[in-house]
């Protein structure tokens, strides 16, 4: 059996870095923002790595990572519950906006 190897220190702190730009409540440069994805993906390519850990504290590097294993596993990181909770709470609240949205129905005399 193989023993995979743990995440680089440079690994997690890109990870970080994602993450603080995706939350910046300011403009981020796109260029910046592309080398550190980039950077990232390149990482989460190495398939001796055990990865989860750190997609285990950040949202940005598992949607990365995601991406790049789409063919073989689709969005198994992703929790179904919680994405069948929210599916269904959008379904709840475009139907009672739909009905909010219907005119009245006018009296009949």
């Amino acid at each position: 059996m193989k023993t995979l190897q743990a995440p680089t220190q440079t690994t997690a702190i890109l990870a970080q870095l994602l993450e603080r730009l995706d939350a910046s409540r300011v403009p981020v440069d796109a260029h910046q923002y592309r080398t550190v994805v980039d950077r990232l993906a390149q990482d989460l390519a190495n398939a001796e790595v055990d990865w989860a850990p750190l997609l285990a504290q950040s949202p940005a590097a598992t949607e990365i990572y995601e991406n790049l294993h789409y063919a073989e596993a689709g969005l198994c990181r992703s929790p179904l519950e919680s994405a069948t909770t929210a599916e269904m709470a959008a379904r709840q609240t475009i139907a009672h906006a739909r009905r909010r949205d219907e005119p009245a129905a006018a009296p009949d005399f």
